[in-house]
């Protein structure tokens, strides 16, 4: 398997997983401070990927240089997941998705600012498809709730969030030195624990834990080993093999995942129309595959 395709295959794991923190996060949202939930979230997620390094050969000594980019990653990565949270409190998880969609487009900008990554005519084809495909989706294929969209405060608290997710994609292919994403990761999620810890300690203080709905303890056991544990080392292992507006490229794809998750947990059905925003996703994605057998559209330097 080339290097590229199972970049693309692990970013379509990543939207799915993504979209299942976004459904359950917004019915947990309100019951517990998110930087509370996130810091608990990044601690299980921290051991779980540090029994993992240990079982697969532990961490080398390399991967120990500058220990000051898994703090800086950490940190980015950590304001996204607070805002995050802090945004599904007044956000359903559709309209959320929506804002999702904006980060391909900003993590281009950051790839560009960063790694000086140039979009080509086809992948900026193929996120304007993208785009409007899942805008389609979002709004149940209904022109009207298009033209009707205003942006909330939660809407604009979590596009700060998406803001930081941008900016980590080109980070992580820039701070790299060579460590697996399984370690580097790790590193990652050690740093923005440290940073949550400080930030959650005086929100935890005051959590009565033991009375908290079951649904806060699904979403972060769901949220620490799949949207922490399993997203960070499949965006890590993304990123290393594919430009930043790609990697992003696939969270097109998360507004379908939400459908299909309210849809399994029967709390919606999606209109037969909505199918064709999801064929507009799935023909930017198929853009972005048949870019990758032809020369490199990216020319990338750090």
């Amino acid at each position: 398997m080339r290097p590229s395709t199972a970049g693309h295959l692990a970013m379509l794991l990543f939207s799915a997983l993504v979209a299942g923190s976004f459904a359950l996060g917004v019915l947990a949202a309100n019951e517990i401070a998110p930087e509370a939930l996130s810091a608990v979230r990044f601690i299980i997620a921290s051991v779980l990927l540090g029994v993992l390094c240990w079982w697969s050969g532990g961490i080398p000594k390399s991967a120990l240089r500058a220990i000051w980019r898994y703090f800086l990653l950490g940190g980015v990565f950590s304001v996204y997941f607070v805002l995050m949270f802090e945004g599904l409190k007044t956000v359903d998880a559709v309209s959320a998705a929506t804002v999702f969609t904006l980060t391909p487009i900003l993590s281009a900008v950051f790839g560009w600012l960063l790694l000086r990554q140039v979009m080509s005519a086809r992948i900026a084809v193929a996120l304007g498809v993208g785009g409007i495909g899942a805008i389609w989706v979002i709004f149940d294929a209904d022109w009207v709730a298009i033209a009707n969209f205003e942006i909330g405060r939660g809407e604009v608290i979590y596009f700060w969030g998406c803001v930081a997710h941008a900016v980590y994609t080109p980070l992580v292919a820039k701070l790299n030195r060579g460590e697996s994403p399984v370690v580097f990761s790790f590193g990652t999620l050690l740093g923005g624990t440290f940073v949550l810890v400080l930030w959650a300690m005086p929100a935890a203080l005051q959590t009565d834990w033991v009375n908290l709905p079951s649904i806060v303890w699904v979403t972060i056991f769901y949220t620490a080993i799949f949207s922490s544990a399993a997203t960070f080392t499949l965006l890590q292992f993304a990123t290393l093999r594919l430009p930043s507006s790609k990697v992003m490229a696939y969270t097109y794809l998360t507004p379908s995942w939400v459908l299909l998750w309210t849809l399994a947990m029967g709390t919606g059905t999606p209109d037969p129309m909505v199918l064709i925003g999801v064929g507009l996703t799935v023909i930017a994605l198929l853009l972005l595959l048949r870019n990758d057998s032809s020369a490199n559209s990216y020319s990338e330097s750090s």
